[in-house]
């Protein structure tokens, strides 16, 4: 990590005298990763853009040993170097490869979804191992999460995999005469490529014994020991550490040390400011590795030499174009209803809602967004990021005899808001003549366009922006007023709904909806009588910011449409006929009034084109009229049920609200008719996501729904499809630059400290840029960007890619079923039958021990893929052939379950199986609860098992290992320090004697304790620190790291990207911040892993005896 001190200077200063290829002005465009030097020391394997390519130690040309569209990476030699073996993501997840070390077709090894990453070969060459996050062994009780591998092997000829390790053991090597493993560890939640952080979840390096099944812990540093290897005679261990020379923590190094537990380890490189990755060392000694993009070769007792590649043939490379026709992320109806304009992959688009012709109108590697049509329809308006900053745009059709943009042949763009701020969101006022929108995400401005003045109507002070959209305002009919969320009285995440003057007079939101519940996305109905939003007051409340379910209410701004409002259905009716009845009438006495005047030969009304001068008058709404007083009793709520609430919108008689609800599996279109008192489905939808928009006229609905546009007739629900065919060029390199000055950016203007923990941004970003060059897709962006943003030294951060989901790509299906490993075939012996899996029914005659032998009449024989006999095949009706103990052969159908039902099956065994043990060691005295998330399923879990089927034990075991966080530390807080301050006593003749115990009931009184670990991340760290700082009670087990900081992962618009950006600190009563705060245990306890395979959890051993002791000590 760089920071800009006096003595990081020095260093830098002496890095150039010493190492000439770091000078920025030296940087190529090279990025190259994952090299792997041949036995002999001769040749190099290396990762280039997702395909392997071979080059001698001493450099060159590199030649491709894979063109293959996937992405090919972390090649490992056999020992005699002839073959390669190779991870792949060919079919959807990464899978292990073989192939001859010089090229050729690739032997497919593993079948399995999760990912299987090869680490060596077997030292005779007959079996590759790898890592994967499978079931594991029975015994074991290791947490059931993928982040938690074990480590097998497999064959070279084919066949299922052996489970060697059933704990984590990552780049595993063999010693040369096979008899021991040395290997990192991994203990939790964090991404990969994070650098300086100094905590419990750092790797360390680790020596398994094969032949007694022992670990030996080698390395103890506070900070990341990876990626071992041993030298050939095995007496010692090359591997890559962040030690620095002055006893810190620096750059990835490679160093070396002796073989032995807490040995002493010497520096061989010293490289600052990048790390040192992927390591790999030769027969004779000599090693490869990468660093910052380049290759480089240190021969045994030499310095290390950058390796001088040029790529032969580079196939990932110029411009695709291929027609979307759904993917749309939002869209806007044109005032006609003709057209509709969208934006699909960051491009704006209009298409014709009848017909489907469709225009592009913009074409940028940038990302544009708010789309919007100007009142009068001529004109669009949205956001693009270009030029360093979000600026807002106007593209207008020029040619009058052109109606839409759909069929436009020329369309002018220009800048309708540039600066260095970043300025989006647009929305014109209903008169068009201004144009509202947030200036850097928090600050709402208006825009006069004519004038090109714009000032402040909501201070920026009165919200704050986790993430971009959240922000909402809408305009009042009359133009004169914003409608907001906000925040008030400095109460953060907790919206209310406001209004503020569109003038600029008053910055500060006037409260409509003063409610201590969350009040969210206003909008204007009934004529601008009424602001409309969503509430959660009603409706089930939220545990740890999920699970609130939403209803519609309206705040009436005068008594004249409150009661309109409250008219019932003959009221209503009468008071429509009187008022089109004094409509006539006014328009006829007009009529007489004009005729009398054209026979006076007067003129006036009429303009110099004899068009009538008071239509515009005639046109212009009636200004809002605005009464506080008692608004709390006009505030009315207009659904009858509340839900997971989408888009509402109301009709503009004011006689129904159309709603997007999900009751169900997804979102269906729901109509409340206010004066016939019904609410009925107006059309069911099942949409994962959903927005609508109410035509002008209010007899369409435009919907968008799973990235289509369609249009629902208001009365009949009838849907009719909106055609739109976006041809869409995609430049990856071009975009790949826009979206790294975007993440650099937005990381910049977001991360929690301004200081960015001291790491001088601008210089990483100098350095990381000329490296796009180099990157040809986005799996290796979303690498590079972990790369930069790990020097952040900071949680929840880093890039991830989502591949599409691709035609023919299918997962593994599950028998719920643990395997005995010591089985050694033909077929598989089941070890046991998880409660509630597929072989969980009462009318199949299958038990543990069996074996077997056949999947859909395929033979398992030792060369046969047991998980490929699985592929694709969850829910369907697959026959098992099994062997009784006695040899009887007999079949059985059964449906698999998905991997990600198994693993829900295997939780639940975890779960319960630590319950037992509670309860034997305890002899009932204790309950024993796992959070599994901090999130409301979790919580309601949590709260119905303590309250219920352990209310009586004498105190609590709250074990939180492996919770990936959220947001639940004070609601469990809170339920934790109950104190009991009454009894009821309630008569009963038959039973006198007899009491309950009264308030607090609904929360635990009783002692209570908490089991930690490395892996609790996020909140989950939040809960024990909130748990240990209010002295609520001891904690047991592993320091947890620092990471109570909220993070927005950010989805960029290529839909495949998402990267995080922790911007939300939390701080102690000290002033301090929680990130990089390690908490320390009240009694520190680690799982050996030793312990963990043997079925051993010491760690719940020692809560029980530790609580068992304390409650003992109290009597």
């Amino acid at each position: 990590m760089r920071r800009m001190s006096i003595q990081s200077c020095l260093v830098f200063i002496i890095a150039l005298l010493t190492a000439p290829f770091a000078a920025a002005q030296d940087i190529s465009p090279n990025w190259f990763r994952t090299p792997a030097i041949s036995p002999d020391g001769s040749t190099i394997v290396f990762e280039h853009g997702g395909d392997l390519y071979s080059v001698p130690v001493a450099g060159g040309r590199a030649i491709p040993l894979t063109l293959h569209p996937a992405h090919n990476t972390r090649p490992v030699w056999s020992p005699d170097g002839s073959k390669l073996a190779f991870a792949s993501d060919r079919h959807g997840n990464f899978d292990v490869f073989l192939m001859p070390a010089t090229g050729g077709t690739a032997k497919r090894l593993t079948y399995h979804s999760a990912n299987d990453f090869p680490s060596d070969f077997t030292r005779d060459g007959e079996s590759v191992i790898f890592e994967s996050a499978r079931i594991g062994d029975v015994q074991s009780v290791m947490f059931p999460t993928p982040i938690l591998s074990e480590l097998y092997s497999v064959s070279i000829e084919g066949g299922t995999p052996e489970l060697m390790l059933t704990t984590p053991a990552l780049n595993a090597r063999f010693d040369a005469a096979g008899e021991r493993l040395v290997y990192e560890d991994r203990k939790g939640y964090e991404d990969e490529l994070r650098k300086h952080h100094t905590s419990s979840i750092a790797r360390n390096i680790w020596v398994h014994n094969l032949a007694n099944g022992a670990h030996e812990k080698m390395t103890d540093f506070e900070g990341e020991d990876r990626n071992p290897h041993w030298t050939r005679d095995g007496r010692s261990i090359l591997f890559l550490s962040q030690r620095s020379r002055d006893g810190g923590v620096g750059a990835f190094n490679v160093f070396r040390m002796p073989a032995q537990p807490g040995a002493e380890a010497t520096q061989l490189t010293f490289f600052e400011n990048h790390p040192v990755r992927h390591l790999s060392v030769a027969n004779n000694g000599a090693a490869v590795f990468s660093w910052h993009g380049e290759i480089f070769h240190m021969p045994q007792g030499a310095e290390a030499q950058r390796v001088p590649i040029t790529i032969a043939i580079d196939g990932r490379s110029g411009v695709e174009t291929e027609t979307r026709r759904s993917g749309a992320s939002e869209f806007a109806v044109a005032p006609s209803g003709k057209e509709v304009a969208f934006v699909v992959r960051g491009d704006v688009y209009v298409t014709s809602t009848e017909f489907g012709t469709t225009r592009r109108i913009t074409n940028t590697p940038e990302q544009e967004r708010s789309v919007q049509f100007a009142p009068d329809g001529r004109s669009l308006v949205y956001a693009g990021e270009r030029d360093g900053a979000w600026n807002i745009y106007k593209a207008t059709l020029v040619d009058d005899d052109e109606l839409y943009f759909f069929s436009s042949t020329k369309i002018e763009e220009k800048p309708l808001i540039a600066s260095d701020a970043d300025e989006f969101q647009p929305l014109f006022s209903p008169d068009g003549k201004q144009l509202a929108y947030l200036h850097n995400r928090s600050t709402l401005r208006v825009l006069d366009i004519e004038s090109g003045d714009s000032w402040t109507v909501k201070s920026g002070e009165a919200f704050y922006s986790y993430s971009d959209g959240d922000h909402f305002f809408t305009w009042s009919p009359d133009s004169e007023w914003l409608a907001v969320h906000f925040y008030n009285r400095g109460r953060a995440f907790v919206n209310q709904v406001g209004i503020v003057p569109a003038d600029g007079s008053q910055t500060m939101p006037t409260d409509i909806s003063n409610s201590g519940y969350s009040d969210v996305r206003p909008i204007w109905g009934f004529d601008g009588g009424a602001i409309v939003w969503a509430s959660d007051r009603y409706g089930m409340r939220s545990h740890g910011s999920w699970g609130a379910q939403y209803d519609v209410v309206a705040a009436f701004l005068n008594q004249d449409a409150h009661d309109k409002f409250r008219l019932s259905r003959e009221e209503y009716e009468l008071r429509k006929e009187l008022e089109e009845k004094r409509k006539k009438n006014d328009e006829k006495k007009e009529d007489e009034n004009n005729d009398d005047n054209n026979e006076n030969g007067e003129n006036g009304d009429n303009d110099e084109n004899g068009e009538n001068g008071d239509e515009e008058a005639e046109d212009k709404p009636e200004p809002i009229e605005i009464d506080l007083k008692g608004l709390e009793t006009r505030t009315e709520r207009l659904t009858i049920h509340a839900s997971d609430l989408g888009d509402y919108a109301v009709s503009p008689e004011g006689d129904k609200l159309f709603y997007l609800a999900r009751f169900e599996r997804g979102y269906d279109l729901w109509v409340r008719d206010f004066r016939k008192e019904t609410t009925s489905m107006l059309r069911k939808l099942n949409a994962s996501s959903a927005s609508m928009t109410l035509s002008k006229d209010g007899k369409e609905i435009f919907l968008l729904a799973g990235g289509s546009l369609s249009k629902i007739n208001a009365s009949s629900g009838e849907q009719t499809p909106i055609a739109f065919s976006a041809v869409v060029e995609i430049d990856g390199h071009k975009e790949r630059e826009h979206l790294f000055e975007h993440v650099w950016r937005q990381t910049k203007r977001k991360f929690y400290r301004p200081d960015l923990h001291g790491v001088d941004w601008q210089f990483y970003r100098e350095q990381y840029k000329p490296k796009l060059a180099g990157v040809k897709s986005n799996r290796v962006f979303a690498e590079l960007l972990s790369e930069i943003l790990g020097e952040l030294n900071a949680s929840h951060t880093g890039g991830r890619y989502f591949p599409p989901p691709q035609d023919g790509n299918t997962s593994t299906a599950a028998l719920g079923v643990f395997y005995d490993n010591d089985y050694e075939g033909p077929g598989r012996r089941i070890a046991e039958i998880m409660e509630g899996g597929p072989l969980d029914r009462s009318e199949l005659d299958i038990e543990a021990g069996m074996i077997i032998t056949h999947i859909d009449g395929v033979e398992l024989t030792a060369t046969t893929n047991f998980y490929a006999q699985l592929d694709g095949k969850a829910g369907d009706r697959v026959r098992l052939t099994l062997q009784r103990e006695d040899g009887e052969s007999f079949d059985e159908v059964v449906r698999p379950v998905s991997l990600g039902a198994e693993n829900n099956l295997r939780y639940e065994r975890w779960v319960r199986t630590r319950r037992e043990l509670v309860d034997e060691l305890s002899d009932g005295r204790l309950a024993y609860m796992h959070v599994r998330g901090m999130n409301d399923p979790s919580f309601r879990v949590f709260y119905r098992e303590v309250l219920g089927r352990h209310y009586d034990r004498e105190a609590l075991i709250v074990d939180t290992r492996f919770n990936g966080g959220g947001w639940l530390h004070d609601d469990l807080i809170t339920f934790l320090t109950g104190e009991r301050y009454v009894d009821f006593y309630p008569r009963d003749d038959e039973s006198p004697n007899v009491s309950y115990v009264g308030d607090t009931q609904w929360r635990w009184t009783k002692p209570s304790i908490v089991v930690m670990s490395e892996g609790n991340y996020s909140d989950a760290h939040f809960f024990p620190w909130a748990y240990t700082e209010l002295e609520v009670g001891d904690t047991v087990g592993m320091p947890v790291p620092g990471t109570a900081t909220a993070v927005w992962w950010e989805r960029l618009h290529t839909g495949d990207l998402v990267f995080g950006i922790p911007q939300v600190g939390t701080k102690g009563m000290d002033g301090e911040y929680l990130e990089n705060q390690q908490l320390e245990p009240t009694h520190e306890v680690p799982l050996p892993p030793e312990d963990a395979a043997a079925g051993r959890d010491t760690q719940i051993i020692e809560t029980v005896r530790i609580m068992l002791e304390q409650l003992d000590n109290n009597d």
